[in-house]
């Protein structure tokens, strides 16, 4: 018998939530959906591949072949419901924004081998652009990850010396929004594949390069715990109820 998710958040992660911004819970995705998410990933890549070498290009908006993959908001007609509105993430979402959540956005972040892109130092609520209620960003690791394949590193509120969304200027080489430039390198997430880093959106976050033979694949599912809109008003991507005063639904209103 599988162990219930509602023993796998201590009361430990959750104060390190509150006071930190983030936690996180290593190996504790079914191997069921650990599987699903490999095998949705890699057929998305192999679609944009498979594009992109009809095209005649190397890249494809923000895609590069074989080096980095941002495949987003695809959930819709595939499996991966079935780990987005799982018993695990209800139970991380109670945890962390109550008893109400939405999935918000939801995209694969792939780093290709010995190939695969950094990234800057940024807060997720930065891109939103209007000012909402922190949501949750779970970092799923679908391989291994280290220091050595471009993990994710997280500063803790503690350390970046604020919890709000800061200002954001734009890396005209990357197009990267950048939020932080001290000197703290921040913590590194060492996990096995099938752990999910859990943070706030104004945690500041960066990640490295992939220096590894092999793939670095994550799936990152966000849920905010009420819809969040754009400037002009409309949604600023999805608001799919997933629990709704506790009670948890399939994304169906």
């Amino acid at each position: 018998m599988s162990t219930p998710a509602t023993s796998l958040i201590s009361d430990q992660a959750r104060r390190q939530f509150r006071e930190e911004g983030w936690f996180l819970l290593p190996g504790v995705v079914p191997a069921a959906h650990l599987a699903m998410l490999r095998e949705v990933c890699m057929q998305f890549i192999a679609t944009h591949d498979a594009e992109m070498d009809a095209a005649g290009v190397t890249q494809q908006g923000i895609n590069i072949r074989g080096n980095r993959y941002f495949i987003a908001n695809r959930h819709k007609g595939t499996r991966l419901a079935e780990f987005i509105y799982s018993d695990l993430m209800a139970e991380v979402c109670r945890a962390t924004l109550g008893d109400n959540a939405y999935l918000f956005w939801e995209q694969f972040v792939v780093k290709g081998p010995e190939k695969g892109s950094k990234f800057s130092w940024h807060q997720d609520s930065a891109y939103v652009g209007t000012p909402h209620r922190p949501y949750l960003t779970c970092w799923v690791t679908l391989d291994d990850v280290t220091e050595a394949n471009g993990t994710v590193y997280l500063l803790p509120y503690s350390r970046a010396g604020t919890r709000e969304v800061v200002p954001h200027t734009k890396n005209p080489v990357s197009n990267d929004l950048e939020g932080y430039f001290g000197s703290d390198p921040g913590d590194p997430v060492i996990a096995p594949a099938g752990s999910i880093a859990c943070f706030s959106s104004t945690v500041l976050h960066r990640s490295g390069f992939n220096t590894t033979p092999n793939w670095r694949r994550v799936y990152l599912p966000q849920y905010s715990a009420e819809p969040l809109l754009r400037p002009d008003g409309k949604l600023a991507a999805f608001a799919e109820p997933f629990l709704v005063n506790g009670e948890r639904r399939d994304g169906r209103s």
